[in-house]
């Protein structure tokens, strides 16, 4: 069992440590980013199950009664293969300090969970309070919150759009960027919102945004926030330009943001200047499709090699 956890210990240094620096030190992503989000998960889910496997194995090691439940079906051979010995005071260390991260984990989280659905109830409920009331007759399914996505034309001089998630979700735009953008930039105002409604991006930020500040001294879990908050923009940028053109994106976004100073010299290293600069340059060459292939395939299997850790000992003794 001490050679299972060794490397369950070392995958999850490997895939916490010098990957994620390496991700946010590379350049492709811009280039794709939706790819880069799903290594970014993947790399995090990576780490989350190295844990929670190891765990289980520490567990396991530390307390008989639960060694005998958890592999009470398995052979003798399998049984022999997961003995960690007469005495391990390491693993109810191990374990002892792995439950408390599962636990914290999930406080967190669950934390986050409960604090954004209480922002979002108090949203809707000023929305509900701004939103003109219309006659019977003109109050149609967007009105009553029957349709979800509707669009919401909110009276307001600050010109502003953004999506609001949640069962009741609505896709909210202020007069005032009525007023302010022309036609085709609204479009590709609306085009970047719905993408991240499509994409679902409110959920990875709430959990990214948990998770971050739940481990603030953990590198990778501040990279992860930082790294998502860019990367669901990046992608929703994307998807505007594709329906709406790239120059067309990026005036909409200068006009919907300068009057909030993120486009001034003093920020000229912003997430706002880049994305402007990212639209306003050359569409980068399509994605090399077998090299696309391969980075999925990739992160799609790296959350596969913590359970293959784990079961590696008893395949090889039913082998």
């Amino acid at each position: 069992m001490a050679p299972s956890l060794a490397l369950l210990l070392a995958l999850a240094l490997s895939a916490a440590l010098p990957a994620p620096r390496a991700l946010a030190a590379a350049r492709w992503p811009d280039r794709d980013p939706v790819l880069a989000l799903r290594l970014w998960w993947c790399l995090i889910g990576t780490v989350m199950l190295c844990c929670l496997c190891a765990l289980a194995l520490c567990t396991a090691a530390a307390f008989p009664a639960v060694h005998a439940h958890l592999f009470a079906p398995a052979p003798e051979s399998v049984l022999l293969a997961y003995a960690a010995g007469p005495s391990a005071p390491w693993a109810t260390a191990l374990a002892a300090l792995l439950a408390a991260g599962g636990l914290w984990t999930a406080l967190v989280v669950l934390r986050e969970l409960l604090r954004d659905r209480s922002a979002r109830r108090t949203h809707r409920r000023a929305l509900r309070e701004r939103a003109p009331q219309l006659p019977d007759g003109l109050a149609g399914p967007a009105a009553t919150g029957e349709t979800r996505g509707a669009l919401l034309v909110l009276e307001d001089s600050y010109p502003d759009a953004w999506w609001l998630p949640g069962r009741d979700a609505r896709l909210v735009v202020t007069t005032g960027a009525l007023r302010l953008l022309r036609p085709e930039e609204l479009d590709a105002v609306l085009a970047h919102e719905r993408g991240h409604a499509r994409a679902r991006h409110h959920a990875l930020l709430r959990l990214a945004t948990a998770l971050g500040d739940g481990f603030p001294g953990v590198p990778v879990f501040a990279d992860l926030r930082a790294q998502t908050h860019r990367l669901v923009e990046l992608c929703a940028d994307d998807e505007a330009s594709h329906r709406c053109g790239r120059l067309t994106a990026a005036v909409a976004l200068i006009r919907l943001n300068e009057h909030r100073g993120v486009l001034s010299c003093s920020s000229s290293r912003g997430l706002m200047t880049h994305r402007v600069t990212r639209l306003l340059a050359p569409a980068p060459a399509a994605p090399d499709l077998p090299h696309r292939r391969r980075a999925t395939a990739l992160a799609l299997g790296a959350p596969l090699l913590p359970l293959l850790i784990a079961f590696a000992p008893g395949l090889l003794a039913l082998w």
